[in-house]
């Protein structure tokens, strides 16, 4: 597999919590890592807790790029992540989530609870309406994401989503699949 130029990133959707299996730290961990070792770099929330903390870590660690993207209100709650590469600090959760896009050519969405399904969501939408043409890949660690898929098929089935849409949200049942699936989507676009 062709190793990516470095200014290429994933940004990383996933909890602030740790959650209830080790295997949801673990498999955040080897995202980080399989990330540095496709020679990407990654964008984050900025935090330093949870599942956010444990990718950036192993990011780092493994010599990736890590740009963290912050709002001011969660900053002064002592959860920004003070090695980071970059971390950039934006006034709202809107900006926040704006500027993650921006400086992103993938997203990969571990485990996470409300704030990540909105991530996912707002991508999702914009990618169903052409605002971009990135990939959007579910690392489905221990299943987590098995129910969410059911119910977009429930979607489709019901006439509310089309099944062209329903295929914008991938689905890699490990980091290192789901990296290797963001270098074969830039291994297939034209060269820039």
């Amino acid at each position: 597999m062709p190793a990516a130029s470095s200014h290429r990133r994933v940004a990383v959707y996933c909890a602030s919590s740790a959650g209830t299996l080790p295997a949801y730290r673990a498999e955040a961990e080897s995202l980080g890592k399989a990330i540095a070792a496709a020679g990407l770099g990654m964008v984050y929330g900025g935090a330093n807790i949870g599942l956010m903390g444990a990718a950036a870590d192993a990011a780092l660690a493994a010599g990736a790029e890590v740009i963290g993207v912050l709002p001011e209100f969660l900053s002064g709650r002592e959860i920004a992540h003070t090695g980071l590469t970059r971390l950039e600090t934006v006034s709202t959760m809107h900006q926040r989530k704006a500027r993650m896009v921006a400086l992103a050519d993938a997203f990969s969405i571990l485990p996470g609870g409300y704030g990540t399904l909105d991530e996912l969501f707002e991508i999702l939408t914009w990618s169903q309406l052409r605002m971009h043409a990135k990939p959007c890949i579910l690392i489905n660690t221990a299943g987590y994401w098995d129910k969410l898929l059911d119910f977009a098929d429930s979607m489709v089935a019901s006439g509310f989503l089309p099944a062209k849409s329903r295929t914008l949200m991938q689905v890699a049942p490990d980091s290192q699949a789901a990296v290797e699936m963001v270098l074969n989507h830039f291994a297939s676009q034209p060269a820039s």
